[in-house]
């Protein structure tokens, strides 16, 4: 410190949700810019390694090891420079994910200091993921490379010229006592607070004046940066507040939504603020905290690995002792859900899409029990078929005899000249097979039954599943809306279940044929001799194993390295078992894990905005419920693990 100064930096680097290494490399060059002008600590935003909106996304193994991975690259990358930088990142310590800044210098990780203060109101859900720092236990554990000590008591870093500071994140500044006081008083000449606040109408003025009031009340220089441009906008706008100041005075700031990285920098008189303190006869000095010993375990030779136990490769699928009661569970919650929701509206009718497929007739069977249960009247049940461009009589004749057998009103209209008309409209080709053609049907079906709805005083029951969800595979403002999604918590591998098991109590075939019919959204024609010629499983994958997937991803958070090897296990190998042969070869299974990988990250904005449905197992993707992710997360890491498979 000459004279008692020392250059401090506030960073804001554009990121990208979920891409470690894209992150990273704008933290490098922002690190870099900040040594060139001589700074000697620089603070960037709240879990910007990651991305602040991840969202569900903390709970993949991938993005943790990822985290951890670009830490390795900023030592790497900061081993022959000075400048001091602290970094937000996910870190797992004995088994907890905390929400961390990590203090990097010289190639050396100085520490890691975990947020105490963990909102969960309003927009915030971050006890839905990370723990508290009171909740961590004194440890030594391994990280980046070398063995570190973290603990809840209050950390000071103190520098070669014995300039000493302090760390809080973000919800820290908010609290009633927050750290930096106990920090201040033990001898932090600057507080660093890295935050990811988003704005408000009116917040960001009742920011400014927190952090002026936090600095003055603890004669500190307070250095604050926020989260900026690239983080998700599904719910919130994060402006990039970049803010020093020096006992309550502000003495630079940055523009806030700006597109473009920033640093802004100054120079704090710590002298200054040190003299302040000693003339302040209230400012008290408190001395508190316990260490506990640390014992590290004797480390071990990496050994060869090899999968031994045997994975089933239908995890959504019932033991068969146990189908008969887990099929009626799941009826009962479908139709538990449905009847609150028409007995909460007042309604008596509701409106159904018959399509003689496999999600329709579900669908149907639930609303169809439910009446029952309620005591209305079946004829209330409205099933209306609308035969398109590729419609087969198979699956037309289906619909037909299951709503005559099942007693409901039956309706039938044709799609056909309303979307002919559209073409005509829009200027497209008929000829023309394709997103348009397909999509146009699929949203003239859905406006069918909303108005129909609408004249009856009915409820729209939805039809899709949650295999569907999962790879986006729906129409968006299509047959992806509904007024009630009764399938949603439903993979498709369990709804073949659902209904054969039905099919056993009402003793009929057709559900069973219903069953056997290859799932398909019919809207290209059929083929000459009449029959389904789109077929789902041929474009997106087998659903059994998108289904399997599915449930390692989102009930573990497996990475698709991991997902791949259990599949392996149960689609790529003999199961001595079962007696099961090879059904799939390791080139299919890549193939189609890939395809989930980008299709689950690409077709979120579809789920963001789902109907209600009922909960019905472990897995769900309600963005309501268990599933929180922003819509414009990158799946890059996702996708570089697939091509390494």
């Amino acid at each position: 410190m000459r004279y008692g100064f020392v250059k401090v930096a506030t960073a804001v680097p554009v990121v990208k949700v979920a891409d470690v290494e894209y992150n990273v490399q704008q933290i490098e060059s922002l690190i870099a810019q900040a040594e060139g002008r001589g700074v000697e600590v620089i603070v960037f935003p709240e879990l910007c390694i990651t991305g602040y909106t991840c969202q569900d996304l903390f709970k993949e193994q991938l993005l943790l090891d990822r985290a951890e991975s670009g830490i390795l690259t900023l030592l790497d990358f900061t081993r022959k420079l000075d400048i001091i930088s602290i970094v937000g990142l996910p870190v797992v310590i004995n088994g907890l994910l905390y929400n961390c800044a990590a203090v990097i210098q010289g190639g050396t990780l100085l520490g890691i200091v975990p947020k105490t203060y963990l909102p969960n109101y309003a927009e915030f859900y971050e006890k839905r993921w990370f723990a508290s720092a009171q909740d961590l236990n004194p440890s030594e554990f391994y990280f980046a490379g070398a063995p570190i000590t973290v603990s809840a008591d209050p950390k000071l870093f103190v520098t070669s010229d014995g300039m000493k500071f302090g760390i809080e994140i973000c919800e820290d500044v908010w609290a009633p006592i927050p750290p930096s006081n106990n920090l201040a008083v033990a001898g932090a000449d600057v507080i660093f607070n890295l935050s990811a606040s988003n704005e408000v109408l009116g917040k960001h003025k009742y920011l400014k004046s927190l952090l002026a009031q936090q600095s003055a009340r603890t004669i500190s220089a307070y250095v604050y940066a926020g989260s900026g441009f690239g983080e998700s906008t599904q719910d919130a706008v994060y402006g990039g507040n970049a803010m020093i100041f020096e006992n309550g005075h502000l003495l630079v700031e940055g523009s806030r939504y700006s597109f473009q990285p920033q640093i802004q920098s100054c120079q704090i008189d710590v002298e200054k603020l040190r003299v302040e303190r000693r003339t302040n006869t209230t400012f008290i000095n408190a001395q508190r905290g316990a260490r506990a010993c640390e014992i590290s375990c004797k480390p071990v030779a990496p050994r060869d690995f090899e999968l031994q136990r045997e994975i089933d490769p239908h995890p959504f699928i019932p033991k068969a002792e146990d189908m008969q009661s887990t099929c009626e569970e799941i009826l009962n919650i479908q139709v538990a859900g449905l009847a609150k929701r028409l007995y909460h509206i007042n309604a008596t009718k509701a409106v159904i899409g018959i399509s003689g497929g496999l999600d329709s007739t579900l669908a149907l069977l639930v609303t169809v029990k439910t009446f029952d249960k309620l005591g209305l009247d079946r004829k209330g049940v409205i099933g209306i078929t609308m035969p398109g461009f590729g419609t087969t009589d198979r699956t037309h004749n289906n619909a037909v005899k299951l709503m005559e057998t099942l007693g409901v009103t039956i309706r039938e209209i044709s799609i056909a000249k309303a979307v002919t008309q559209h073409f005509e409209d829009i200027g497209h080709d008929k000829k023309v097979h394709d997103v348009t053609y397909e999509n146009a049907q699929a949203r003239e079906r859905t406006q069918i039954l909303m108005d129909v709805a609408n004249k009856e005083n009915a409820i729209v029951i939805g039809t899709g599943d949650l295999s569907e969800l999962a790879l986006g595979w729906a129409t968006y403002n299509g047959d992806h809306m509904s007024m009630y999604g009764v399938n949603a918590g439903v993979p498709k591998t369990l709804i073949r279940y659902l209904v054969s098991f039905v099919a056993g109590e009402m003793a009929t075939d057709i559900l069973l044929d219903i069953v056997d019919t290859p799932i398909s959204p019919e809207l290209i024609p059929a083929d000459e001799h009449g029959n389904i010629k789109q077929k789902t499983e041929d474009l997106v994958g087998p659903y059994e194993l998108h289904d399997f997937f599915l449930y390692y991803f989102l009930r573990y958070g497996f990475s698709p390295k991991k997902i791949f090897l259990l599949a392996q296990r149960a689609f790529c190998t003999p199961s001595p078992v079962d007696g099961r042969e090879e059904l799939y070869t390791e080139d299919v299974v890549k193939k189609w894990l890939t395809t989930f990988c980008r299709r689950f990250f690409t077709q979120q904005f579809k789920r963001s905005c789902l109907p209600d449905g009922p909960k019905v197992g472990s897995v769900s993707l309600s963005p309501r419920g268990d599933w929180r992710m922003p819509s414009d997360a990158s799946y890059a890491l996702w996708m570089k693990e697939c091509e390494k498979l």
